[in-house]
């Protein structure tokens, strides 16, 4: 007679992952919003160029940048801004929404300075491109990640390159000497959704991917491009204790990313 006591019992009917059906399902986050200091739901802002910085590199110099007026912040509710400055600074974890003043154009800027998780990427993109702000043109400056490109990566060397929009493919403006990212490597996150959104909302939008991912010399090689092709006139106050922040600042913002966007 069998011990029902001691004896092995049968396997559960359910697989270990049927077990999370009897779980309360998390509450949805918050929709992420834009404040504007002069919100206007018939007529959006529509820039000739709308800049997105994403890596550090460009965040540095437009933070630098004195010729600027705020005029808005993306707000992502699980974001917390306790530990912010009063005064905008490379530290904050914020995004906010510049106006360069410029009398030929209106250029505005978004500094995004907190890691966008890449469930988020698409609402954010949203957001910024096509519905309050309808620019001409987009241009997304992001990083390299090394573990997405095809092959091997030195600290010591130094390059960028381009995606492009089907539209701004056929009649570039930005950035026309830069080689296009190689086949097989990947770049994935925010910076993609954004270009993404461009095309879908047909556009003109160029991705440009810098490596390394913070450092002296490529903030020189983005910032020689964004007076070459983009802001001849570009005036980036910095000096070289600036410089060393933004590096140490970089290592800290691309450990984040790491950490919470590709896990």
């Amino acid at each position: 007679m069998e011990d029902v006591l001691t004896d092995i019992p049968l396997p559960s009917r359910f697989f270990s992952e049927d077990l999370n059906n009897f779980t309360a399902p998390s509450p949805p986050l918050p929709s992420p919003f834009l404040l504007l200091s002069t919100p206007d739901a018939k007529n959006p802002l529509c820039p000739s160029l709308l800049i997105i910085t994403v890596s550090s590199p460009s965040l540095y110099i437009f933070h630098h940048v004195s010729s600027k007026t705020l005029i808005g912040t993306l707000v992502l509710p699980e974001i917390p801004f306790s530990g912010n400055f009063v005064e905008p600074s490379l530290r904050d974890k914020s995004c906010n929404i510049y106006a360069l003043n410029d009398a030929d154009n209106l250029i505005y800027v978004v500094s995004i300075q907190y890691p966008v998780p890449a469930e988020r990427s698409h609402a954010v993109a949203k957001l910024l491109i096509g519905e309050q702000i309808v620019p001409e043109r987009v241009l997304i400056l992001d990083s390299v990640q090394s573990r997405n490109f095809r092959g091997k990566l030195s600290p010591d060397e130094t390059f960028a390159f381009k995606l492009e929009t089907s539209l701004e493919r056929k009649d570039p403006t930005l950035l026309k000497g830069l080689d296009y990212f190689p086949s097989g490597s990947v770049v994935d996150g925010l910076a993609p959704a954004l270009l993404g959104r461009c095309q879908m909302k047909k556009i003109k939008g160029t991705l440009c991917v810098s490596w390394p991912e913070f450092g002296g010399s490529v903030m020189s090689l983005v910032k020689s491009l964004l007076l070459k092709d983009v802001l001849p006139r570009l005036e980036c106050n910095s000096d070289g204790d600036s410089e060393e922040e933004c590096s140490r600042l970089g290592g800290v913002k691309n450990h984040l990313l790491d950490s919470e966007l590709y896990t």
